[in-house]
């Protein structure tokens, strides 16, 4: 290929429309502009050789990623049909050996141990929130990449963790009532944290630096840290420090002080904040958090995940008429207790998340004008972007330490999925110049096929592993409409309790450990949805890292600092080593025992707020998705409690529906006409939004197939047997572009 073909110039390109052709390719010009204009002159790499390997890693991998989709389909329609041969709840043995003979389950490679090289501490030894956003919203980026220091004070003031009985209401102005429970809250968690040797942290007066940690108590007692190397460095002056930092299971703690300041001029030691180090590690999101359907898109998540990787990234916004520019953290600096300088760093380190194998991209078109995978332009492109990450030596710009690419790759079924993602990567890495392995994998365990077989998948991987998860949303999904055609599944709430979910969430942790994954790669635990109820998420989230997880997901900065505390009540390394002597929990037959419904004789106001419940959650996310491209929203379910939904969770309510329809647990016209009244509530719910446009008849032009919104979530259920893996791409990319043309957004 020669240079002539792949620069913008219009009169040396071929123009189809919206595209440009290059090669036997066509491109979206608005992303060939943007690799050119943008992405390439931030790195070294020549365009002539990004565009040839632009080109032949398409013409590589397409056909292979076609097949790995046929076979999915192969296997689904011989379970399929082994269901409707076996009807209920099948023979273990004869399940099992069943699968095996199909080619879905692969015995366990023995001896499989991670060998992955150059991993950043983050991820290879501290233990931590992990939060994840949507990279099309630049102003939650950039808030996740600074959340790694997170205020105590204000993620228990601005909460539900703080009770508002007795005037303890937020209310518009400080409440030192609300104040006061703060401070105690946040005593109580040092004592559990970096005890002192006599004492509590409530009985401090004066705390003081230097070569030493010493506090004064209101008896006038001098006392030390319990933990003599929770001590870690100052700010300020020895005598009358501006900040302390302490240190425990691996994670920062800083007390803040100023005497001058509203909240530590009240306070008896002058402390004015705690900070915790809160989210360690942040996922920038391409998949499921966000609605990308077309190349300006895909343009829009590139651009942010270039700027934030070069650290440009800024956004300008007004907040209480002030108006003022976001930008990426700088690093923290401390004197150590041997007075040397210790820095650490101020952002969170970030990963990527790609989309999986499956959906296709109208940004490149082949010679017959076909999309191609949108797998395979993620992987290229969002390599290309982490580039000026790399940069070693320029401690404030770099992204990771040890100069790799982390790429979290989602909803891979099997291992052979998995080596087809690490092939892939190696051919970006030639293409951009990379030592190999530079670009390390997550793998998601979020498909059944996955998870039976995750130490095959792990062994595909075995040099760039990072990361394994449980993300127990896609994979109820998954459990759903794989065993389709077996019997009517049990309800949404009772799957929690499973068996097979209960093993799972084991199971992932046993293969993690058995594979050596600690202090190389993170176990990480899924997300808490409920985004208002941070109370609850503190009683029950601290169960992540007592299973083992040296992460566990979060959607917010406020609730990454108020799992931190979990981290410093568990110590995971010492966890995984007691689990780790337990030897294996979960059993392969708990892994795939089906969760059939023993029966349906439940009630018709039973089955009603069943399925009211989940279509009012799938038209309320499904409404901002097609008609605003918001991938990733609180939505109110049918109790007006805000619940954080993506596709994943739209997965799981429409393949339950589907499959109740399936077998006759409800009729489709019983849910179409649930979806007609939750309209109503959805259309009441975002009445206050000037660019929402209503569902029902009276808003959608006459009817509710005037409503594109009100078509998709209906499809979604309709179609839900249909659909590849139960996944609600197809139909809500399809839907977004039918949107986005009637209204001219393309």
């Amino acid at each position: 290929m020669t240079m002539s073909t792949t620069t913008t110039d219009p009169n040396q390109m071929t123009a189809h429309h919206t595209h440009q052709r290059i090669g036997n390719l066509s491109v979206d010009r608005r992303l060939v502009d943007f690799l050119n204009q943008e992405a390439l002159p931030r790195t070294t790499v020549a365009p002539e050789r990004f565009w040839d390997g632009f080109v032949s890693l398409f013409n590589r991998f397409t056909d292979d990623n076609r097949a790995l989709l046929q076979e999915r389909e192969r296997l689904q329609s011989a379970i399929d049909e082994y269901h409707g041969e076996h009807p209920g709840v099948p023979d273990p043995t004869a399940y099992q050996q069943f699968l095996r003979d199909i080619g879905y389950l692969h015995d366990e490679p023995v001896g499989v141990r991670a060998r992955t090289r150059h991993v950043d501490e983050e991820i290879a030894h501290i233990a931590g929130p992990q939060l994840v956003v949507p990279i099309t919203n630049l102003r939650f980026s950039i808030n996740a990449a600074n959340a790694r220091w997170g205020s105590l004070y204000d993620a228990l003031y601005g909460t539900d963790v703080i009770s508002e009985k007795d005037g303890g209401e937020p209310g518009n102005d400080y409440n030192p009532v609300r104040g006061e429970r703060v401070i105690q809250w946040a005593r109580a968690f040092l004592d559990r944290a970096v005890p002192l040797t006599e004492g509590s942290h409530a009985d401090v007066v004066e705390y003081r630096a230097g070569r030493h940690f010493k506090a004064k108590l209101d008896s006038g007692q001098v006392v030390g840290l319990s933990e003599k190397d929770a001590y870690a460095g100052y700010r300020g002056s020895p005598e009358t420090p501006s900040g302390i930092l302490l240190r425990n299971n691996g994670l920062h703690i800083e007390i803040r002080f100023d005497a001058d300041g509203p909240i530590g001029g009240s306070d008896k030691a002058s402390v004015s904040d705690v900070i915790l180090e809160s989210a360690v590690t942040s996922i920038m999101d391409f998949e499921d958090s966000v609605a990308m359907v077309d190349g300006p898109d895909k343009v829009v998540g590139y651009r942010n995940w270039l700027v934030l990787n070069d650290g440009t990234a800024a956004e300008t916004m007004e907040k209480g008429g002030k108006t003022f520019t976001r930008t990426l953290s700088e690093h923290l600096t401390f004197t150590t207790p041997s007075f040397s300088t210790l820095q650490l760093n101020g952002r969170s380190l970030l990963l990527c998340r790609n989309v999986g194998h499956l959906m296709t991209t109208p940004a490149v078109l082949d010679d017959e004008g076909r999309e191609l995978p949108e797998g395979i332009l993620d992987a290229l492109v969002t390599s290309l972007c982490a580039v000026p990450g790399l940069t070693s030596g320029n401690d404030d710009s770099a992204v990771s330490d040890a100069a790799s690419i982390y790429i979290v790759k989602p909803k891979q079924h099997g291992p052979h999925e998995v080596a087809f993602t690490s092939a892939l990567f190696a051919d970006v890495e030639d293409i951009l110049g990379l030592e190999r392995n530079t670009i390390k994998m997550g793998i998601m365990d979020e498909e059944r096929r996955t998870t039976v077989n995750l130490m095959a998948c792990i062994e595909q991987a075995i040099d760039r592993i990072i990361f394994i998860n449980t993300g127990f949303l896609d994979r109820t999904g998954d459990e759903i409409h794989t065993s389709m055609v077996a019997g009517p599944m049990i309800r949404k709430a009772e799957m929690k309790s499973a068996t097979w979910m209960s093993n799972y969430e084991d199971w992932n942790v046993d293969v993690g450990l058995v594979c050596g994954l600690p202090g190389r790669a993170q176990i990480g635990k899924g997300m808490w949805a409920m985004t208002e109820l941070m109370a609850d998420m503190l009683e029950n989230k601290g169960a992540h890292p007592r299973a083992g997880a040296s992460t566990a997901w979060v959607p917010s900065p406020t609730g990454a600092t108020l799992h931190a505390t979990h981290y410093h009540e568990v110590d995971v390394a010492q966890r995984q080593t007691e689990i780790r002597r337990q030897g294996r929990r979960a059993t392969l037959e708990g892994l795939l025992e089906i969760p059939l419904a023993a029966d349906t004789n439940w009630s018709e106001d039973e089955k009603r707020h069943e399925v009211d419940n989940s279509c009012q959650s799938i038209v309320g996310y499904v409404v901002r998705w097609v008609e605003q491209g918001v991938g990733c929203s609180k939505v109110p379910d049918i109790s007006d409690i805000a619940l954080m939904e993506d596709r994943a969770t739209c997965r799981i309510s429409s393949q339950m529906l589907a499959n109740w329809i399936r077998h006759d647990v409800v009729s489709a016209d019983f849910v179409v006409d649930s979806f007609k009244r939750m309209a109503e509530v959805v259309d009441a719910q975002n009445a206050g939004d000037a660019s929402y446009l209503p569902m029902t008849p009276s808003g959608a032009g006459g009817s509710f197939e005037d409503s594109i919104a009100w078509c998709a979530a209906r499809d979604l259920v309709l179609q839900g047997t249909a659909s590849p893996s139960g996944y609600t791409e197809p139909i809500l990319h399809a839907r977004r572009r039918e949107f986005k043309e009637r209204h001219g957004l393309s």
